[in-house]
């Protein structure tokens, strides 16, 4: 089996719900963009990974300045996105001609450590998926108009990324019809009938998409130092 690496890091936010006129993925946080912080998480896992990063053409120029502004070189391919996430990612796979394996990683989770990244790469080049997850910490209920019911929370998961998966796999998923209750790169690949895999995430993978997440991925940073 082919087991090059890749990972196809998707960053089309426009920072709605964080109220910023710059696109989340843009934000500084710990002195660099969140989205340099995402990728050099996995360069810290290894130098020889193959990056691509799929972002919305008209944010190209802004990265550019912005890794000039950073002295910034870390070798990525980038790739215009799509109008959905589904099809950002299938124009992201587009790019990898050969086989391996692919994390599909979202840009603006950028606590990601090695030690995750590493886990879904072995466990991929075994069971084909290797989806991050953590367990709910909070109690749940489901409703149904006036009523709710306490649901036993040991059942459910809260997923993450990176999904990682055999490429060719993945990139067999994609050429089904878009359908919005695709969610994830997990559901494409269920929907075409691949068992997925979980394995153990973190807390600290959290995914900026509101102000207080910028607040809470700086003090992480800040425990690091």
């Amino acid at each position: 089996m082919n087991n090059t690496e890749y990972a196809l890091i998707v960053a089309g936010g426009k920072g709605t719900r964080i109220k910023s006129k710059v696109p989340k993925q843009f934000l500084d946080v710990g002195g660099i963009p969140v989205l340099m912080r995402t990728i050099n998480a996995f360069y810290e896992y290894s130098p020889s990974i193959r990056v691509v990063i799929v972002l919305p053409e008209d944010d190209f120029t802004l990265w550019h300045e912005l890794c000039s502004l950073h002295k910034y070189n870390k070798p990525v391919l980038l790739q215009a996105g799509g109008e959905t996430r589904f099809q950002s990612v299938k124009k992201g796979l587009e790019r990898i001609e050969d086989d391996g394996l692919v994390a599909i990683h979202d840009g603006v989770r950028p606590l990601i450590s090695k030690d995750i990244i590493a886990a879904s790469f072995r466990l991929a080049a075994v069971h084909g998926s290797a989806v991050a997850a953590v367990r709910l910490k909070e109690s749940i209920r489901i409703t149904d108009q006036d009523t709710t019911k306490a649901i036993d929370r040991s059942k459910f998961r809260l997923i993450q990324t990176p999904q990682t998966f055999k490429v060719s796999l993945i990139k067999q998923a994609y050429h089904m019809k878009e359908d919005p209750a695709l969610t994830d790169d997990a559901s494409v690949a269920e929907r075409a009938g691949h068992a997925i895999s979980l394995f153990e995430g973190s807390y600290e993978n959290i995914k900026i998409t509101t102000a207080e997440d910028l607040v809470i991925a700086e003090a992480l940073i800040a425990t690091r130092k």
